[in-house]
């Protein structure tokens, strides 16, 4: 599946139903030795001050329909963790 098809693509969550974001809002996380997509990163509301991110990896991803994901919330990894594990914090 090409990154165009998922674009404008809703993110919902299986348990809570809840919209988490659109794919366009997201980044990947892209193996570069097999090209696989690793994780999604989905900015999120979080407390007042700070956004959340929340790292959703593509084991998370439970079904692409013709106009929205949805997602496992209980597979997201730890935030802190991941973003030092790139780098980015």
């Amino acid at each position: 599946m090409r990154f165009s098809e998922l674009a404008g693509k809703e993110i919902i969550s299986l348990d809570e139903g809840a919209r988490l974001g659109v794919i366009s809002e997201t980044d990947l996380v892209i193996d570069t030795e097999t090209g696989t997509i690793r994780s999604l990163i989905v900015p999120n509301r979080g407390t007042f001050f700070r956004r959340r991110i929340l790292v959703l990896p593509f084991q998370g991803i439970k079904k692409i329909g013709h106009d929205l994901i949805i997602v496992d919330l209980s597979t997201i990894e730890d935030e802190e963790h991941y973003l030092k594990e790139l780098n980015l914090e």
